[in-house]
């Protein structure tokens, strides 16, 4: 195999001085108001540039992310954290005081994504066995697994999902492009169906009048907790985070080679997988921090900090992605259409039969399949007050992420014969 050229920047310090000028750039421009960038960032969302413009520099050889070291530091320590400080905020009395029908559009969102992964696979293996096939890391059902992170939880989910299954480079870059497609088409529908709510919730008699007692209500609660943070408030944020990730990679060690030594059938499972515990752990301790008086470290930042984090992760993984390599194979923007159709389908029949509003249908399925990222632009899209809503149901879709993500891979493996 012909040996890769040495990229024009090898020095990581530079790279990551590289990434943070690109997200900077991302960020400073989307929140811009001149027209040019009103216009640009309507139809091209922001989440889509922090990945692609890394690929860029990855595909002509800028940068490398293959011999970088940022992607396996981002993945070891920033995602975990990440994990946590988006969790330990869920207020889970909130969510259920959200009503029945967001609960329900939500996690029917989820099962929509569970059972569309292995029903795509099916339907496509029908087609053509081979393009479902592979084996080791290029194996398409590992790739999809980290679709499934993304698409029920968020971009940390799939990186960990990536890491679990052990997903090669290459079928990763191409699972990336096919998530971040395919989901930002979906999105475009969403926002259609959003600018026509009223006139779609009266023809299907859906009462939306639960929706203005919401917004009174986050509104109220985002009042009560924010506050500007001291650097003692800060601290206690990174300490939160990378002290439940220290604990993650402390378990991990033990939990891990453990499983390996007494049970190594349990491999299949990946629960001899180190990192597997590591994101269980985190996630579980961010679950276990929300029922304490460390929730309200959301008011002076904790998610603030954790989606900082999450777009430097997002920005490593983009500088693994060559946006070539979906040339390689087409097809699997079949496998991703159909799952996420299935993904559709289901939300819109649940609705009509529940008579849920548009705001539930379109918030709990962008807290899914966009996560934290995106969920707040699709709940804004109904009012501006309504945006913290869709990242209360996304970050209950990053503590469902990691296993949910895990099941559905399962599933997969099954369907495609693994």
């Amino acid at each position: 195999m012909e040996e890769a050229a040495t990229p024009l920047i090898t020095n990581d310090a530079v790279v990551l001085g590289l990434l943070m000028g690109i997200l900077a750039f991302v960020f400073h421009t989307s929140s811009s108001e001149n027209p040019f960038w009103k216009r640009f960032y309507k139809y091209v969302p922001a989440l889509l540039l922090c990945y692609f413009i890394p690929s860029i520099f990855n595909t002509l050889n800028i940068i490398s992310g293959e011999s970088s070291r940022l992607y396996f530091v981002a993945s070891r320590y920033l995602l975990p954290t990440t994990l946590v400080l988006l969790t330990l905020s869920i207020d889970l009395p909130a969510v259920k005081r959200l009503g029945p029908k967001a609960l329900i559009m939500f996690f029917t969102g989820t099962a929509g994504i569970v059972i569309g992964g292995p029903v795509a696979m099916t339907i496509v293996g029908w087609m053509n066995p081979e393009m479902v096939g592979g084996q080791g890391p290029d194996a398409i059902w590992r790739g999809m697994a980290t679709v499934a992170g993304s698409w029920i939880g968020g971009g940390a989910n799939q990186a960990a999902m990536k890491e679990v299954f052990e997903v090669g480079d290459r079928l990763f870059s191409q699972m990336i492009t096919v998530d971040v497609l395919v989901a930002n088409v979906w999105m475009a529908v969403l926002l259609y169906m959003a600018g026509r709510s009223k006139e779609i919730d009266a023809r299907n008699g859906a009462d939306a009048t639960a929706i203005d007692a919401l917004r009174d209500k986050v509104e109220a609660y985002t009042n009560k907790i924010s506050r500007i943070p001291t650097l003692a408030d800060t601290m206690r944020v990174l300490f939160a985070g990378f002290g439940v990730t220290a604990l993650g990679h402390l378990g991990a060690d033990f939990i891990g080679p453990a499983i390996q030594e007494n049970a190594p059938g349990l491999e299949k499972l990946s629960l001899t997988s180190k990192f597997f515990w590591l994101i269980v752990i985190a996630t579980t301790g961010g679950l276990i921090l929300s029922f304490t008086r460390a929730r309200q470290l959301e008011g002076v930042g904790a998610s603030r900090l954790g989606s900082a984090f999450l777009y430097v992760l997002v920005a490593t993984i983009g500088m693994k992605m060559d946006i070539l390599a979906i040339l390689d194979a087409p097809w699997l923007f079949l496998v991703g259409a159909i799952w996420l159709a299935f993904h559709g389908i289901l939300m819109i029949i649940t609705a009509k039969v529940i008579k849920a509003p548009v705001f539930f249908l379109a918030v709990g399925s962008q807290a899914n399949v966009g996560g934290a990222a995106s969920a707040p632009v699709v709940a804004s899209a109904f009012h501006p007050a309504l945006a913290p809503v869709g990242v209360l149901l996304a970050v209950l879709g990053y503590a469902l992420g990691t296993y949910m993500a895990w099941v559905c891979a399962q599933f997969m493996r099954i369907a495609s014969g693994g």
